[in-house]
């Protein structure tokens, strides 16, 4: 079975080199210390450290870091526009964490290129040593398409899930086949719509939260699938998607179903919202 199909292995993390699991974990939505060290021993090492900043992973990375800062990859998002801001938003992150270096500065939510004045800074911020690896989150799917042959970007953070697989015409096709970077998916339950008993289609009960995750990994060109548990309940049930492995054609075609006729049915309010 080759990498790609055993949910259970590592992968390379495109250009990056970085060997990461197939499930990421976000510190967005409350995780705790407890849950992110169970998730580590599940293999999940791609820790990210994002907009919100819940106690408990920096609890666990810090108790992590003196045996397997090695084995972690260690993500810093920053929203800031300004380059002495991006810095200050590095340092402090790092300076939380415990930790000397990021392994991925992730630029948040820029749907247009990133101007010379913010790449030049983050090169001075990455020959300072504060990280490793550049990457840009987008909600903005051709932006992906026009940077990914950039040596300089090794990852990609990009929406996509069965109410929104765009990506699949828009962002996939275009990566390069040699030295492709990262491709990490967020927004896999699509902020909880394909887990809603009221958006199913009639006669449709919803899919568990593992099979969203699944639905993401079972795209050969997505590298990692991000989850932002609030509790145990929702951790455990993303941790499922690493032993269940790929959807076969039935529940792909469930997936894509339930997808579909949430995108057909979406709201005034889900319209406005670029987050829905």
């Amino acid at each position: 079975m080759s990498d790609r199909l055993d949910f259970a292995a590592p992968v390379t993390l495109g250009r990056t080199g970085l060997r990461v699991g197939r499930l990421g974990l976000g510190s967005s939505f409350g995780v705790s210390r407890e849950g992110c060290l169970r998730a580590f021993d599940r293999g999940v090492n791609y820790f990210f450290w994002g907009s919100v900043r819940t106690e408990g992973m920096a609890q666990a990375i810090a108790q992590l870091t003196p045996r397997d800062r090695d084995d972690l990859v260690v993500v810093v998002q920053c929203y800031a526009r300004f380059p002495s801001l991006i810095r200050r938003s590095v340092e402090k992150g790092l300076k939380t964490l415990g930790i000397e270096r990021a392994d991925v500065l992730l630029l948040g939510w820029y749907d247009s290129e990133p101007s010379e004045r913010i790449l030049r800074a983050v090169e001075e911020i990455r020959t300072r040593g504060l990280f490793r690896h550049l990457g840009v989150s987008t909600h903005h799917r051709p932006l992906v398409a026009q940077l990914c042959c950039d040596p300089s970007i090794g990852v990609f953070h990009v929406r996509y899930n069965a109410a929104h697989p765009g990506a699949e015409q828009d962002v996939f096709p275009s990566l390069p086949s040699v030295d492709p970077p990262g491709i990490v998916s967020f927004t896999n339950t699509c902020w909880g719509q394909l887990l809603d008993p009221s958006r199913m289609p009639p006669g449709e009960t919803c899919p568990p939260a593992e099979d969203c995750y699944r639905f993401a990994l079972s795209q050969p060109s997505v590298d990692v699938a991000t989850c932002g548990p609030k509790n145990d309940d929702e951790l455990n049930s993303a941790l499922l998607a690493i032993h269940r492995g790929p959807l076969d054609p039935e529940e792909m075609a469930r997936m894509r179903h339930i997808g579909q006729h949430i995108r057909a049915t979406r709201t005034l309010a889900d319209r406005l919202n670029p987050l829905s």
